[in-house]
């Protein structure tokens, strides 16, 4: 009775072939990890729970040292596990992929023991592997930078999933505008100045599509330059003749259709080749105007699918920016005009705009941290009247900002080769939570009219759309892990509630997020096509329709999803078609490449369906594997594909449907096309269309409980994984690890 009140020490071990008494097993101290989340501990070393998550140094106890008896059975089922995983990783890396990150000879994806933790300061990137992604496309060129971050790129790992082959060829990008159609249309003199009237009416035309969205230009500045050019016959000056001949670029862009006959198949071509050849590059002292010019090229080079162009020459406007300190703040006394000195302020955040976002199309970094630029945000002038007829609306230009700088986050956090300390989902969450941020404190003047898209100001429908962007960035390689888990655990079986056994519930909810922002984005495109307003030869439509069908080709195979995103996906397919034929060279990219995940998608169909026929008649599984009974018809097929000339035009003709009426098909038909009707075309997108687009907001996917509870969790919370979410511990690569 004594010793029992005494101080608690530590049971004593039993001797030899003594067994503890009851009361001793229950003295045991609990491990720090279940100490911390305050839940029952095993007493064993390590515990349960910690070794269900593969947490061996979680079981470090808090205060006191305690022996363990240990079986000998324990400790070889270790070393086996340890044995197993060494032969699956160097198995992995020894996997040829041809046209993905090389594995470092002689290394593996996971650490060196199955036990050991990596330290905190040199964790793995679950996403990317160590080295860059190049592709070689030409021989005689060098090998092609693929960025992970890029739809492209993504696009060719969904493709490598759906055949289970890790070097199926990435599509690289053919249709945009060489450098010999460029240089031809500014020597043939095609590009004159037009009579007045007719570059008032271009002028106009382009400060109406792009002028809005982005700052580039003081807008009736610009206008009365244009008649005092005229008035006193200065054609000469290079660098008004540079801006305005960019503008007329614009104008055209937008007023005239292509004609497949007549050179370029973008119209304003030869007006933006000719503001190519004079503008410079390399000035000693810059000027606004300069500025100005390269925004408006770097913007139209999209128009051309000219990417790395643009990219560069918002590079150089960076660079050029910084030599006059336009990331400073300018005193009053040295510009006085107020509207000057706003000018100023809104033309360096439109270079910073377009650094990150550009940056963030093909997973290249920014060019300039945000603890280098000490000028204020946009603000309002007065008078008002004057800031209206001149500059961008403060709060708008803000929200792109915002936007702007998540965007860069992102690729710095998820698609880059840093190391952090924080797991993938600490990184995601927080990522989240700047955009959860963004959209609750959006001014009322920047939300969407549900109910009537138009009467939403382009701008405005612009700005969520790219809102939709970041978070399919962001949410993305988790719904591919979601895939690649289901089908390593359940193959094409149904699958009922147990699906929530095999993957954790944050999976899941960044799952939901995403197939929820590609379908918001997808119906306002399609709400944009049917009444007529959506541009024929813009860039950021065709990109924004190529990410979200993706994902909604994801989503209707998955649990979370609906076979009805199917017809979305064949929506945006005929969408892409219908515009590359109009000319679009970014459509007309995006429609190949689509069209080749789409063949994919249905001889991963018909193999599944093989696997459900061969598993109801009791054939052993391995004979039913759906990547084996993918046949070489198909890889033969995607290589002649890819071997057609650049030059020509894509198919008019859509692949067959996913959706079928067969009775061995998992993905039910409910009646959304007529009897004998393809699931695909205009016809199949109404799901989705106007009458529906109210059921979708911006904030929706934040509104969920499951998102809610996400966002709440502490940093410890996050670094309790399922066990097969494995790479969100950043012990092991997404893709690389999965031979993707």
């Amino acid at each position: 009775m004594a010793r029992a009140k005494g101080p608690k020490r530590a049971a004593p071990q039993p001797d030899a072939g003594e067994e503890d008494s009851p009361r001793q097993r229950r003295k045991f101290v609990a491990c720090q990890r279940c100490h911390t989340h305050k839940i029952k501990c095993s007493g064993d070393l390590p515990c349960s729970k910690c070794r269900a998550v593969g947490c061996a140094a979680g079981c470090a106890y808090s205060s006191r040292d305690r022996q363990v008896k240990v079986s000998e059975n324990f400790l070889e089922q270790l070393l086996e596990e340890n044995r197993r995983f060494k032969e699956q990783s160097v198995s992995s890396a020894g996997v040829a992929e041809t046209n993905g990150p090389p594995q470092v000879e002689g290394s593996s994806s996971l650490p060196a023991t199955a036990t050991e933790v990596p330290d905190s300061a040199s964790h793995q990137n679950p996403l990317i592997g160590d080295r860059a992604w190049f592709h070689r496309y030409d021989s005689s060129s060098p090998p092609i930078y693929i960025g992970e971050a890029a739809c492209s790129a993504f696009a060719t790992r969904l493709r490598r999933f759906l055949t289970g082959n890790n070097t199926a060829a990435h599509i690289t990008r053919t249709q945009w505008e060489r450098e010999e159609v460029i240089a031809e249309a500014a020597s043939d003199g095609s590009a004159q100045w037009p009579s007045l009237h007719h570059a008032r009416l271009l002028i106009r035309i382009a400060i109406n599509q792009i002028g809005h969205l982005y700052h580039l230009m003081m807008r009736k500045t610009t206008l009365d330059q244009l008649e005092h050019i005229y008035q006193a016959q200065k054609f000469d000056s290079a660098e008004e003749k540079c801006k305005f001949f960019a503008l007329f670029a614009f104008g055209q862009a937008y007023s005239v259709r292509s004609d497949p006959t007549a050179g370029p198949r973008v119209p304003g071509t030869a007006y933006f080749a000719q503001a190519m050849k004079l503008v410079q590059i390399l000035p000693e002292r810059t000027s606004l105007t300069h500025l100005e010019t390269l925004l408006l090229l770097s913007l139209y080079s999209y128009y051309l699918n000219r990417r790395h162009s643009a990219y560069v020459l918002i590079g150089n406007a960076m660079r050029m920016g910084l030599t006059i300190g336009l990331n400073h703040n300018i005193a009053e006394s040295q510009i006085i005009d107020p509207v000057e000195r706003q000018h100023r302020i809104e033309l360096w955040w439109t270079i910073y705009i377009f650094d990150r976002m550009w940056g963030s199309k093909m997973g290249l970094p920014m060019q300039i941290l945000d603890e280098d630029i000490h000028v204020d945000l946009p603000s309002m002038i007065n008078p008002s009247w004057r800031h209206q007829e001149e500059l961008s609306d403060p709060d708008y230009m803000k929200a792109n900002i915002k936007l702007a700088r998540i965007a860069g986050e992102t690729i710095t956090r998820l698609y880059s080769r840093r190391k952090y300390d924080e797991t993938f989902l600490q990184r995601v969450q927080k990522l989240l939570k700047s955009l959860k941020n963004w959209v609750d404190t959006l001014p009322e003047s920047l939300r969407l009219n549900m109910e009537d898209l138009e009467s939403s100001k382009k701008p405005v429908v612009s700005l969520h759309m790219a809102f939709n962007q970041c978070i399919i960035l962001t949410t993305r390689p988790t719904l591919l892990h979601l895939l690649i888990t289901l089908r390593k655990n359940n193959g094409s079986r149904p699958l009922g509630e147990n699906f929530r056994e095999l993957v954790s519930q944050p999976v899941l909810t960044l799952s939901e997020a995403c197939i929820h922002a590609a379908r918001h984005s997808h119906s306002m495109i399609l709400t944009r096509w049917i009444n007529g307003t959506c541009p024929s030869f813009g860039y950021f439509h065709a990109h924004y329709l190529f990410s979200c069908a993706l994902i909604l080709a994801m989503s209707s195979f998955v649990p979370i999803g609906t076979p009805k995103d199917m017809s979305g996906f064949d929506s945006a397919l005929d969408v892409l078609r219908s515009m590359s034929e109009n000319g679009n060279l970014a459509a007309a990219e995006f429609y190949n490449n689509l069209t080749q995940v789409k063949l994919c998608l249905d001889d991963y169909k018909r193999a599944t369906q093989v696997q459900r026929t061969n598993l109801g008649s009791d054939a052993p599984p391995d004979t039913a594997d759906p990547q084996r009974i993918i046949t070489s018809t198909q890889a033969s097929r995607q290589h002649q594909q890819q071997q057609q000339p650049a030059t020509q035009p894509p198919s008019t003709s859509l692949p067959r449907p996913f959706l079928d009426a067969s009775a061995n098909s998992t993905f039910p038909t409910d009646g959304d096309s007529l009897p004998g009707q393809a699931s695909q075309g205009l016809d199949a997108h109404f799901w989705s269309g106007r009458d529906n687009l109210a059921g979708y907001t911006t904030e929706m996917a934040f509104l969920e409980p499951t998102m809610q509870d996400f966002l709440a969790q502490s940093d410890i919370d996050l670094g309790s994984l399922h066990p097969m979410d494995t790479f969100l511990s950043d012990a092991e690569n997404i893709y690389t690890s999965h031979g993707l």
